[in-house]
């Protein structure tokens, strides 16, 4: 499941790093270049846009509120007034038309659904003389459990005497969140923050030194004094990375002595390094040997928190249930929740496979989606809410779904195979799928030494993070695993006829299960999507990753290749412009098992610098 900052609205996903394309050259004369900013939903996004001397035209996105800058952008096309590009660290495309003489961009964001996309140059023009409340302010919220959080405020005039502030919670790595209604008028300031639901209110002081208010977010309200300062404090620079040359294909026994070599500088005094609390569990398997081994804080045996990856294991339940009869991919969802839950629609309706393949239309999160501990948020979500959510907005599907990534979708389908296998999630995926593969520690629920081996997770703040519970939605993301054991199912996804094998109802289906669960149903963006799996088709690699409050994971198997991969990280920090450190780490390994360049952290002999 993808991580939500804390108080942050999150809507793009996040990916793995993928091959950038070449950019175009704009037309001669475009007029394009300089910032530009567009807001999708409750995110403000800010385009850059260059064009070189030759015409060349290349950019990065930044989204604040998700703490993602610097996105590389790629793959432009401008043909007269028509600009297309894309944004492959988040699967995601952009296609338009330039108007008001490169003005404004007008267009659709392609991310599995088209939304409305639009960008403004940014036109902004300096007062000649600056208001006495322009300028850098910091202070300090006092906001439990996650304890203080430092909050810096930027503050801007314009020639026509209108205040402009950007937003940054430095803690969080979240930086340049817009405001909005932003009121001056001597000594009162008052601003709102739309994408965390906040607002500042307050008065400057006579020395023009300070400015002091009451911060309100729901329906909290904390003091928040904030201080003028010099300078602003600004983002960590991106770790540098390079991209290491092909080497011959990796085996499995050469790889720890590899990855301890590659990520030498991230080990030393990088994002993996002793000055964290970093520990990442590695397996890697071809032709059948096997490497497990840990990094920084983690052992081999640790146990993490798998998120999204749990939807792969939903997806082979779906498949054990097929195999045995009990279900049928085309069956409407609404004939497995309680009766009367929701009224059968007048036209089609989603099914199944609708779910598993994220083209049921159904939202990422539902809209009574409202957790009481922002730490934990799935908690106190459970099926009563889900039940009440679909009453609301019904089972219809819409005519023209297309892939759109949901944990609802997910984790309603694991919801209602319970509900027809006749116990829990937690029970159900044990009965059909980890005892069958003898995968002791794969579970929703930690018994006995396991809690002891679960290792502390670590949110975007560096902050120790809060565990995460799942009840209605499990499906989509409340497993545990270790590396050994996510080695073992991966496996059995390489070589389904060798799967668990017996005379048990799941233990005799499971195999062929397996190979169910790898069709190809439909597109996924610019991949194809089986049982949850993507499916990268150059690559003929399947691969999925997650995240939850202090987690983040990344795993991969490549039958015509016969290796396979998995990457655990304690750590819900990313890796720049690239996405999730776990990703990058995940996406490494199948390179070099593939013989391919591969994407390191700092210096390697003979690299090529990342564009």
């Amino acid at each position: 499941m993808q991580r939500p900052l804390r108080h942050i609205w999150c809507a793009l996903a996040l990916a793995a790093l993928t091959a950038l394309a070449a950019p175009l050259a704009a037309a001669p004369g475009t007029a394009l270049g300089g910032d530009y900013l567009g807001t999708l939903g409750p995110l403000h996004l800010r385009l850059h846009l260059a064009v070189a001397a030759d015409g060349t035209l290349s950019g990065t996105l930044d989204i604040p509120e998700q703490g993602a800058r610097g996105l590389t952008c790629s793959d432009f096309r401008l043909e007269h007034d028509a600009l297309s590009f894309a944004v492959p660290s988040v699967h995601g495309t952009w296609q338009g038309t330039l108007g008001d003489a490169g003005r404004t961009l007008n267009g659709t964001w392609h991310q599995g659904a088209e939304v409305a996309l639009n960008f403004s140059r940014d036109t902004f023009v300096a007062a000649s003389t600056p208001a006495p409340v322009d300028g850098v302010w910091l202070g300090a919220l006092e906001a439990p459990p996650q304890g203080t959080l430092r909050i810096q405020v930027r503050l801007k005039s314009d020639r026509d005497g209108r205040e402009y502030c950007v937003l940054d919670s430095p803690d969080q790595q979240s930086w340049q969140i817009d405001c909005g209604q932003v009121s001056w008028t001597k000594p009162d300031l008052a601003f709102e923050v739309p994408a965390v639901g906040g607002a500042w209110r307050g008065t400057l002081s006579a020395d023009g030194a300070a400015l002091s208010g009451s911060w309100t977010q729901g329906r909290r309200q904390l003091p928040l004094k904030l201080l003028r300062q010099v300078r602003a404090l600004e983002p960590p620079p991106d770790p540098k990375m390079t991209t290491a040359p092909a080497l011959p294909p990796a085996q499995a026994a050469a790889l720890p002595a590899l990855v301890r070599k590659d990520f030498a500088a991230a080990l030393r005094d990088g994002p993996l390094g002793p000055a964290t609390s970093a520990g990442v569990a590695i397996g890697v398997v071809r032709n059948g040997v096997r490497r497990v081994f840990a990094l920084g804080t983690a052992r081999p045996d640790s146990i993490f928190e798998i998120g999204s990856l749990t939807k792969t294991f939903t997806g082979l339940v779906l498949a054990q249930l097929l195999e045995q009869g009990k279900v049928h991919l085309k069956e409407p969802v609404r004939e497995l929740l309680p009766p009367g839950t929701v009224p059968k629609p007048d036209g089609e309706e989603i099914t199944l496979l609708d779910l598993i393949t994220h083209r049921s239309g159904l939202p990422r999160l539902p809209g009574n989606f409202n957790p009481a501990d922002p730490n934990d948020p799935y908690a106190d979500y459970h099926a009563a809410e889900l039940y009440g959510f679909l009453q609301q907005r019904g089972v219809a599907k819409p005519a023209d779904a297309g892939f759109l990534y949901s944990n609802l979708g997910v984790g309603l389908l694991g919801q209602a195979l319970a509900n027809r296998a006749g116990m829990s999630y937690a029970q159900l995926v044990a009965e059909e799928v980890t005892a069958p593969l003898h995968l002791a520690d794969t579970t929703v629920v930690l018994a006995g030494e396991q809690r002891a081996r679960l290792i502390q997770g670590y949110g975007a703040d560096a902050r120790p993070a809060h565990a995460w519970q799942l009840d209605a939605l499990a499906g989509a993301g409340a497993l545990h695993s270790t590396a050994a054991d996510m080695l073992g199912y991966l496996e059995a996804n390489l070589h389904p006829p060798r799967a668990a094998a017996g005379v048990s109802g799941a233990a005799r289906t499971l195999g062929p299960a397996i190979e169910v669960s790898h069709e190809l149903r439909a597109d996924a963006g610019s991949e194809r999507i089986a049982f949850a799996w993507l499916f990268d088709t150059q690559r003929g690699e399947y691969w999925h990753n997650g995240a939850t409050g202090g987690y983040t994971c990344y795993a991969f198997f490549n039958p015509p290749g016969d290796y396979a991969g998995v990457v655990l990280l304690n750590d819900s920090q990313t890796a720049g412009p690239n996405g999730a450190l776990a990703d990058l780490l995940g996406r490494y390994l199948s390179r070099r098992l593939a013989g391919e360049p591969a994407v390191i952290f700092g210096a390697a002999e003979n690299a090529t610098a990342r564009p």
